[in-house]
């Protein structure tokens, strides 16, 4: 068999036929869910001003370092969304939806975008569903936004899930604690790990992250940031723990967690399933109460999650859950000759209109290969038409399921199906 002339980029993978029936089912399972939760859909293009990214993200961050996909058109610069909390934020900010009053609840689905080593449940090209909350700072926020994400794991099945809770305080909380992380680090700033060093200056939270060996006898040391908290934090904090557990939603609090991105505030949480093996994590979000400010908007509170779709999949793969039905056609028509051939085309047009889907074949097949084709594509029923039967106004309507015929005029075949 001759090689491909052209094939997909380096970690970007095509969705087949095969697939797309799932993908179909979750996308429509979360639309549902979410208008349950009273959240609204927002769009935005996968193409944005790089200073939207690197201003939302953090110009340290390994997204904005390591892993965009940018590229410019005269003088102006533009990267593939590797995320979409700073495009929704963009968009809120934009078109004034504070305006429209009350907190902004939206959710989103769609693809994004990193130059990341390709591995199982990471590929370049990606997609992401996800809500934010904009304009709310109270803790209920937060749980309503975990809340939600729960919600989806569990309608699918997924129940092997670890929630991982953490706050990151305010900024001035953070502030203390990095000037304690640092001191904590600083004598054995030479045992690092590279990538750990290079954060040391400017992003000295996110070695608490590192999955590196050598950092971890320097992480489990640490100083908890839980410790250096304000008092407006601790509370806030707390507030969250108690909605979960009205909510009946177990958490494990993790002291060491962040989120990678420098937006985050306050409350940190991920959910984690053994089912992924070393890349674990199934979703995650948090408070970011600072990037609307940050990107020209009035001061606004806001908290959201982000989960990955590739890995949720792979989650169900593991547990042997099967999302979506397989494709099946209601009607097809079996065509023997020319004259019949128009006749299923036109018939093909009265059983769509009536909202029954039908299907012929169309490559002129003798009757043998049509009928091995209506059992691969999960045919109901089959009508039969030949010289014969077009003369004598009777079709063979076979049940596919019963393996049972009837001479039937194509009206009673109607009534049948009806």
């Amino acid at each position: 068999m001759a090689q491909p002339k052209y094939t997909t980029h380096h970690g970007m993978v095509d969705i087949l036929p095969d697939e797309i029936r799932k993908w179909h089912f979750l996308e429509d399972l979360i639309r549902t869910e979410a208008e349950k939760f009273n959240f609204e859909e927002i769009r935005t293009p996968i193409m944005e001003q790089t200073e939207l990214i690197v201003r939302g993200l953090g110009q340290m961050t390994d997204i904005v370092s390591k892993e965009i996909f940018s590229f410019s058109r005269g003088e102006d610069n533009y990267v593939l969304r590797p995320e979409l909390t700073a495009p929704v934020v963009r968009a809120y900010v934009e078109n004034r939806l504070d305006q429209r009053g009350g907190s902004q609840k939206l959710y989103y689905i769609g693809p994004m975008f990193r130059a990341e080593r390709p591995q199982k449940g990471r590929q370049r090209q990606f997609h992401q569903f996800g809500l934010e909350i904009m304009g709310s700072s109270d803790a209920i926020a937060d749980a309503e936004v975990i809340a939600f994400m729960i919600h989806i794991y569990r309608k699918i099945g997924i129940k092997n899930t670890t929630l991982k809770l953490n706050s990151i305080g305010d900024p001035e909380s953070r502030e203390k604690y990095k000037a304690a992380l640092k001191a904590h680090l600083k004598p054995n700033f030479e045992k690092l790990s590279e990538v750990s060093q290079k954060r040391f200056e400017n992003n000295p939270l996110r070695i608490l992250d590192s999955k590196e060996e050598e950092d971890r006898p320097f992480i489990e040391t640490a100083p908890l940031l839980t410790n250096y908290l304000s008092e407006t934090s601790v509370n806030h904090y707390t507030k969250v723990k108690e909605y979960l557990g009205d909510l009946g939603i177990p958490f494990v609090e993790d002291p060491y967690l962040v989120r990678g991105m420098d937006y985050y505030t306050e409350t940190a949480f991920e959910l984690i399933s053994p089912d992924l093996g070393a890349q674990d994590a199934l979703a995650g979000g948090g408070r970011y109460d600072l990037l609307v400010e940050e990107i020209g908007g009035m001061p606004t509170p806001a908290v959201g999650f982000a989960a990955g779709m590739e890995r949720l999949f792979i989650a169900c793969e593991e547990m042997g859950i099967h999302l979506g039905s397989e494709k099946k056609v209601d009607v097809y028509i079996v065509t023997l000759g020319d004259a019949a051939r128009k006749w299923g085309l036109l018939q093909l047009s009265a059983l769509r209109e009536k909202g029954i889907s039908a299907t012929m074949d169309y490559m002129g097949r003798s009757m043998k290969a049509q009928m091995k084709d209506a059992n691969r594509e999960n045919a109901r029923f089959a009508i039969i038409v030949g010289e014969n039967e077009l003369k004598e106004g009777k079709f063979t309507f076979r049940d596919m399921v019963k393996s049972e015929e009837m001479l039937l005029s194509f009206k009673e075949i109607l009534n049948v199906l009806f």
